[in-house]
């Protein structure tokens, strides 16, 4: 049966909160409403059929600082099955074709071709980044990622020392990582040489974890040499 414009807009609509929950969940129905024009009554109703469709769920949101008293905010996450929605497919292929490898050359073969494979975006990337001052590269770099489909965003790091973190809400091969992290330490050492700072990961989608989250070290304590040994 046809879709009609009503129901079509309906589910584009519904597609956007998806996307949106993707790349900044976390994130309360108010804040979803505020972003996408919806009234309160249009957001629930889309996040309750998300929900159904095991798409998205919901939590307390972890409280920071003092909370009064009440019932503790709700938030809204992207699931297992609506983070697999955005991921393009070949998962399966591409883990039998690594493990092959491994197999046949050994685990230094899966390190190389991981390399290999992020050094296409490392070329790209690399003019766009140095054409503009240290400062603004985790965030342009947070940009060009989010043009190839990684949903990144930038920001100050809240740990102690300072620093930036990059996130990543959205991992095009998490489930391959999963099995293979040569990929995962493959990115991580091109984000520190485009960057020009050493960098540490500390969240992976491919793990469990909702984001991957990626500290980048202020290249003022980086230039610091170490103290000579007496």
């Amino acid at each position: 049966m046809p879709v009609g414009p009503e129901r079509g807009a309906e589910t584009g609509t519904r597609a956007r909160v998806a996307r949106l929950i993707l790349e900044h969940g976390p994130i309360t129905a108010s804040t979803l409403g505020e972003r996408l024009g919806l009234t309160p009554a249009a957001i629930r109703r889309h996040l309750d059929n998300l929900m159904d469709e095991g798409m998205v769920e919901a939590r307390d949101a972890r409280p920071h600082g003092r909370r009064g008293r009440g019932r503790p905010a709700r938030v809204f996450a992207i699931t297992e099955a609506g983070r697999d929605a955005f991921v393009h497919g070949y998962d399966d292929l591409a883990s039998s074709a690594l493990r092959f490898l491994a197999e046949k050359a050994g685990p230094e073969a899966v390190t190389e071709f991981a390399r290999l494979q992020v050094a296409d975006l490392e070329r790209r990337y690399r003019p766009l980044l140095e054409s503009v001052p240290p400062q603004q590269r985790v965030r342009l770099l947070a940009e060009a990622l989010s043009n190839d489909g990684y949903a990144a965003t930038a920001g100050e790091a809240p740990a102690p020392g300072g620093g930036e973190q990059l996130c990543q809400h959205h991992c095009p091969v998490a489930h391959v990582a999963a099995e293979f992290p040569e990929l995962c330490e493959a990115e991580v050492e091109a984000f520190a040489r485009l960057l020009g700072t050493p960098v540490r990961r500390l969240a992976t989608i491919a793990h469990g974890d909702g984001v991957c989250t990626t500290h980048v070290t202020p290249r003022d304590i980086a230039r610091e040499d170490p103290p000579e040994p007496r």
